[in-house]
């Protein structure tokens, strides 16, 4: 029998949420848990706050064996872009970097605001191939994407980025994870990326306030070249820190935001992620086919293999008001509106959109 896993999560039966692309949703559990540590964690009677670091140790570990990284090359941040604008910041500055045109501003805007040096590759059916030529002709010394578009939820070939890594080993590959880490089993140290980040809001059921940096040997080497002999007097206060740790993190780490994602991989872990994947991977090639059939998916998005959680309806955004008054939870987006399914949605959401795309939007 099919699990619901719609039951894990207190979605109430008239609403279609749909808008996991803009902010996900947290299992009952994670709930109960957040509601019973806050408490605790002000109560003067316990110790919780001075097992601060022992505790986002603990997270880290999880992180570490979730994507198959060495937990040394995991760090803790607040978000995706804390931990992105550090590690820009510790780029050579004369770094080429190869982007996506229309990436996620997050992504684009930090590098050129920089005043790095940049070319671009743009999206479309053959969106591999142009990354490849951009490289060829370019020789970018880093290439930086979000592995899925939030706009388009166009995905990039994750075997594409292994062969890249194979033809250009010494390519720098960073990847924004926060559209993609949670839909699929994600192995970082087969990747070929060098360097993934990601927030824990949209797809990992981790809530706001929390994000990590994954990092490979040779993203360190590139980071942090002078790591192994570098020689600085650190304040004993930081005993027991690394160098390459105060980059990242350089303050305080909110225990309860980070705890809300060590309890959402916990989640994924207790129901297997490979059955969670294939799960909303069934639904997807459903929804895709339907909203195929009815001419409001971008060619680009039809003719792609590749297939994301997160699609953008080719539609008036003009109705955007009337799929919310609908309790369809979704937003606008490029020039359509956007959608995403993930494991607390079922048929019945995507029975539901269709009936109103066919009677209100389609008519």
């Amino acid at each position: 029998m099919q699990v619901s896993y719609k039951s894990y999560f207190d979605i109430p039966d008239d609403i279609c949420y749909l808008t996991t692309p803009g902010s996900g949703l947290l299992p009952i559990t994670s709930k109960e848990w957040r509601l019973k540590r806050d408490i605790d964690f002000f109560s003067t009677a316990t110790d919780l706050r001075e097992k601060q670091g022992e505790f986002n140790l603990a997270v880290k570990k999880s992180i570490a064996e979730f994507f198959t990284v060495a937990i040394q090359n995991v760090y803790n941040t607040p978000n995706f872009s804390t931990g992105f604008n550090t590690l820009l910041d510790r780029l050579p500055k004369d770094s080429k970097i190869l982007l996506l045109e229309g990436d996620y501003p997050s992504v684009n805007f930090p590098v050129i605001s920089r005043g790095f040096q940049y070319v671009t590759a743009c999206i479309d059916e053959q969106l591999e191939e142009h990354i490849i030529h951009a490289i060829e002709k370019h020789q970018p010394s880093v290439f930086i994407l979000s592995i899925v578009q939030y706009i388009s939820g166009i995905k990039i070939n994750l075997e594409f980025i292994k062969q890249l890594k194979s033809q250009f080993p010494e390519l720098l590959i960073i990847g924004d994870g926060t559209q993609f880490l949670g839909t699929e089993v994600f192995d970082f140290s087969q990747s070929g990326f060098d360097i993934v980040g990601a927030s824990g809001y949209k797809w990992l059921l981790g809530g706001f306030g929390n994000g990590f940096i994954l990092v490979s040997p040779y993203g360190k080497q590139v980071l942090f070249p002078n790591l192994a002999t570098q020689d600085l007097e650190i304040d004993k206060m930081w005993a027991g820190k690394s160098i390459d740790q105060l980059y990242f993190e350089p303050g305080h780490i909110d225990t309860l935001a980070q705890g809300t994602l060590q309890k959402g991989l916990a989640f994924f872990k207790e129901h297997g992620l490979e059955n969670t994947a294939a799960y909303t991977r069934s639904l997807v090639q459903t929804a895709k086919a339907e909203l195929s059939k009815r001419k409001i998916l971008s060619q680009v998005v039809v003719n792609r293999a590749e297939t994301s959680t997160i699609f953008n309806l080719q539609i008036d955004q003009r109705h955007y008001t009337m799929l919310m008054e609908n309790n369809i939870k979704c937003f606008p987006r490029g020039n359509g509106i956007r959608i995403g399914f993930h494991l607390y949605n079922d048929e019945n959401d995507l029975e539901k959109l269709l009936s109103i795309i066919d009677t209100k939007i389609l008519k």
